[in-house]
Parts: C-alpha cells; sequence; structure tokens
C-alpha cells in the first residue's frame, strides 16, 4: 500500500542521472570514478553509520562496525553453536561455579598494544551493565580478575552452563580496559580493536563516509571461517562505507560498478537487479529479523495495560509483513510470536491473540474502555530504512483506524536511536512508540532478546516493569535441558502477550547485492568482510 510512494524515484532507474544526486557527498568525485581494485571494497550500509558503540545502541549498522574492528572471546557458529575465538581454551572447575579462560598467543589491538586479560575483564564488565545475557551474568558473579596477562577468571554463585553461548551470541567486544571503563550508559569516544580490520575515525563523516584499513598484524585462527568464528581473513587493504538512502540511487550505482555491495537493496527492486549484468542478488541473513511495535511504558497512555491490549484484535500482521516485503514472499513470515521462527524456543502459546480475522470495531471498543480519550501520541519513524518506514506506514494506518490520534514524526534513523532514549514528556522531545526490527538471532532466547527483557530502568527504550516476566526469564536460565527451557518459554510468552512489552508485527528479511567479482560472503545476521574477495 503505502510502501509504494517509496519506490518513486526507482522509476527510470537504469538511465537515471546519477551526477545529479553524488553518491558521497563531501567526497571527492575522482575517487569514485577511479579504476577498480581488486583491494579495495565499496560498500552501501543499510543505514548511516551514526553511533561507533554498539553496545550503547544495539542498532545493526553498529554491530557491522563493530564486528570489522573489534574481535571477540568466541564466535556464534550458523549452526549457533558457540566456538573459539580469541580464547585459546578455557576450564571449568568441578563444581562448574569457577570459568578460567587463556587468550591466544600475539593478540594486538590496532594501537600496537598488547591485548591482555584485564581488557577482557574489563570489557565483559561493560557488557555486563547494558546485555540481558550480560545482566544475567552480573547477577550471579562472584569475581571476576585477572590472574596475568593471558588468563582472566569468572567466579559465579552458581553454575551456569549458558556462559559461552552467551558470551559468543552477545558480541562481547573486546577493547582496551581505558576504554572499556566507560559506563554503558555512555558512548565510547575511541576505536581501539584488535579485528582484521582498523576504523579510520579521522575519515567519518556521519551522512556520508565511513573508512577502514586491514589491520597488518591480525591473526585470524586456522579454521574455516563460519559466521562469526572461525578465520578472520581479511583480503582488502581499504573498505570504504558510502552513506546513500536513496535504495534506487544505490542500485544505480551497483549496476554501473561504481559500488561493489548494496548490503539490503529495496525488494522491489530485486527482480530489476537480478537480471542486471555483473550483479549477484542472495539472501546472506538466513535468520531474518522481528518487528515489533514498541511502547514507552514511562508515559501515558501506554503506561496503562489495558491500552496496548485492546490493540492486539486490530494489529494485522499480514498487513505489516506484505508491506515489508512486497511480492517478495519467501522473505517473510506470519504468525510470529516473541520468539522468531528458527528459534527452537519459538512456540504458539498466545499466539492466537494476532491470528484469525482482524476486528478493527473490537480494538476501538477496547481502546474507548481503557479509558484513552484522544491524547496525542507521537510515533517515530526513520526515513532510511524502507522495511521499517513500510511496516510504521501500515502501523500508523491501523492504529488510526482504532481511535488512536497518531502524531507520525519521521526523521532519520541516527536522529531516532537517541530520541529513544530520552524518557521525557512529548512536549519535551520524548515518545510514545514506534515500529523497529531486531535480528533473529538477538531475540532468538529469553537470555538474549533486549526488547523481552522488563525491568524497569535497566531495560532496553520503553523501560517496562514485569516482575513475573523477570522471574520466569531467571527460570529460563536454570532451565536444566532443552525441553524444559521450551516449556518455560511457553509461559513466558503467554506472560509477555498479557504485560506486551511490545508487540510482535511480523518477521521477514532482506536480499543482499553485490558485484559478480565478489566472492565469499558469508551467510550472517550483519555484512560480514572477512573471506570476502574482489577479482580483478
Amino acid at each position: 500500500m503505502r510502501r509504494r510512494h517509496l519506490l518513486a524515484s526507482a522509476t527510470g532507474l537504469a538511465t537515471a542521472s546519477f551526477a545529479a544526486a553524488p553518491l558521497v557527498t563531501g567526497l571527492p568525485r575522482p575517487a569514485l570514478a577511479q579504476a577498480e581494485s581488486s583491494r579495495r571494497l565499496r560498500f552501501v550500509p543499510s543505514v548511516d553509520l551514526s553511533t561507533i558503540d554498539p553496545l550503547w545502541s544495539a542498532a545493526v549498522v553498529a554491530y557491522t562496525h563493530g564486528y570489522m574492528v573489534w574481535d571477540t572471546l568466541y564466535g556464534l557458529t550458523l549452526d549457533q553453536q558457540p566456538k573459539l575465538q580469541m580464547c585459546e581454551g578455557h576450564t571449568l572447575s568441578e563444581d562448574r561455579r569457577v570459568w578460567t579462560f587463556t587468550l591466544r598467543e600475539g593478540l594486538l589491538f590496532h594501537d600496537g598494544e598488547p591485548v591482555r586479560a584485564v581488557d577482557c575483564v574489563a570489557s565483559l564488565r561493560r557488557w555486563m551493565e547494558k546485555d540481558p545475557f550480560g545482566q544475567s551474568i552480573a547477577a550471579i558473579l562472584v569475581e571476576a580478575k585477572a590472574l596475568d596477562d593471558r588468563r582472566f577468571q569468572l567466579a559465579l554463585s552458581k553454575p551456569f552452563g549458558l556462559l559461552l553461548f552467551a558470551i559468543a551470541a552477545r558480541s562481547v567486544f573486546v577493547m582496551p580496559e581505558r576504554i572499556a571503563k566507560t559506563p554503558a550508559s555512555q558512548q565510547i569516544k575511541e576505536v581501539i580493536g584488535s579485528g582484521p580490520y582498523r576504523f579510520l575515525a579521522d575519515e567519518w563523516q556521519t551522512g556520508a563516509h565511513a573508512g577502514y584499513a586491514r589491520f597488518d598484524r591480525y591473526r585470524p585462527r586456522t579454521e574455516a571461517p563460519d559466521m562469526m568464528s572461525g578465520g578472520k581473513q581479511a583480503h582488502f587493504d581499504r573498505i570504504d562505507w558510502i552513506t546513500q538512502p536513496d535504495p534506487a540511487t544505490a542500485a544505480a550505482a551497483l549496476q554501473r560498478g561504481e559500488v561493489d555491495w548494496v548490503e539490503r537493496p529495496l525488494l522491489d527492486l530485486l527482480p530489476m537487479l537480478r537480471k542486471s549484468a555483473g550483479v549477484k542478488t542472495d539472501k546472506l541473513d538466513v535468520f531474518g529479523a522481528l518487528g515489533i511495535l514498541r511502547f514507552n511504558q514511562l508515559l501515558p497512555p501506554f503506561d496503562n495495560p489495558k491500552l496496548r491490549q485492546a490493540l492486539l484484535p486490530g494489529v494485522s500482521q499480514e498487513e505489516v509483513v506484505a508491506a515489508a516485503v512486497g511480492e517478495e514472499r519467501a522473505y517473510g513470515n506470519v504468525p510470529v510470536g516473541f520468539f522468531p521462527e528458527g528459534s527452537p524456543m519459538a512456540n504458539d502459546a498466545g499466539l492466537g491473540a494476532l491470528g484469525g480475522p482482524r476486528d478493527l470495531a473490537r480494538a476501538r471498543q477496547l481502546v474507548k474502555e481503557a479509558g484513552y480519550k484522544g491524547e496525542r501520541i507521537v510515533m517515530m519513524a526513520p526515513s532510511d530504512l524502507a522495511q521499517i518506514m513500510a511496516a510504521s506506514q501500515v502501523m500508523l494506518d491501523q492504529l488510526t483506524k482504532m481511535g488512536l490520534n497518531i502524531d507520525f514524526q519521521v526523521m532519520d534513523w541516527g536522529t531516532m536511536l537517541s530520541r529513544m532514549a530520552k524518557k521525557d514528556p512529548i512536549d519535551q522531545g520524548g515518545w510514545n512508540c514506534f515500529v523497529t526490527t531486531w535480528a533473529s538471532l538477538s531475540v532468538a532466547t529469553p537470555g538474549s532478546s533486549y526488547p523481552l527483557r522488563s525491568a524497569g530502568a535497566s531495560s532496553w527504550a520503553g523501560w517496562p516493569d514485569d516482575p513475573k516476566l523477570e522471574a520466569l526469564r531467571g527460570q529460563w536460565m536454570d532451565a536444566p535441558d532443552t525441553a524444559a527451557a521450551q516449556a518455560i518459554c511457553r509461559e513466558i510468552q503467554q506472560e509477555a502477550f498479557t504485560s506486551l512489552p511490545y508487540i510482535p508485527i511480523g518477521q521477514w528479511t532482506s536480499a543482499s547485492a553485490y558485484r559478480d567479482t565478489l566472492s565469499g560472503t558469508l551467510k550472517a545476521p550483519y555484512a560480514l568482510f572477512w573471506n570476502v574477495r574482489k577479482s580483478a
């Protein structure tokens, strides 16, 4: 429906005047016209890199940036198993409470300093401040200490069998101790990692460009790469991230060979790109993302659980997903609950609330019964993320038909990320709701899911507070086996449909498009640049 408005600029794509809309604002034009080099990659991210701290923002683009410059203690494989990465090995005490980790020899940060155990401990502590899995570990942490330069230890008050999975799945990026001491509530100001590429801070221009250079002293593992694990071989001397918010312009640049890789082209452009000479398309993100309608539960009117509940009969996942994926129906999935398809924790408990015919009249009646009297509701939406914008427009239509007075405020993603953190009233820049997506792997379990966490002030933006849901999360952490964990997840989903930290609005994924000179791209929820090569 309204998603078609996003395609207005796509008409005449193959012959559009590219010079009228330069791909890189503020960068020298000749750089784009230079002879193609197999040692340089030109990449168009799905959205501008507005923050360099993935722990602070949790945005996908920040994690994509993070995996370029930082390495991790353990890496997650495509079949979601934790594997050694920076660590050479670990031991576990007989009572299963004390973990001792040993780093590989010769690991260096980009400033030439050695990676030490104290850096790992500081990075883990910062991660535990913010990440849902990390917070759960912090609650049972007795001591975290470095034993020497290569060994560190975590002592827990009770066994925690998911520790390695948590560290691998939740991206504990290891940074120097002095940087890792930055509170998780504040953005880091300096990017020093030990990963395969260095961040070129002096070239970073928000809204335009980010640059990375190969770290010559990086020591990759010898194993074959497997998603976030294995050998991270860097085959480019230089990688340029080129911001281009207009999907048609980005696609045209790819067709002409002016860029090598467009991370997430508009799905409506796929048929044309599939027919374009020299272009390949692929579904690299096989896990996809969970779409959610997030509420600010600190402010009226969504501090009222009855109003949140009133919306369920009128929410159509089918309409949202249709807007997000268009004719590429294989890229969408409904119905979906609080755990996405593909997760072993996915179940149908309470899912009837979002299934069957939608009843807008019933929703309008419940909205009135909840005491809503037409108060202005600020709904934020990102102008530069096509799928989320399309889903936002559908939700705007549905919420309006349910009788809500929506003030639909469109802004770029970077601005929206900053506003998410605001707890102020709406007349002081605050907000009431927004649509976003979370990588399916990030919300696949109760331990990893930021938006499911319902611990009040320590929760992600929206700050839901549900002690029962938190108690169930704790039970899941202690589950003795998969069957027990799945049974608890049924209870968790049932409770989540009652308290509604958010409403699941569908699951979808995206394609990636790149020149046929590229090879070695990896299946993952983020664009990964190791193993990728470009022929001359």
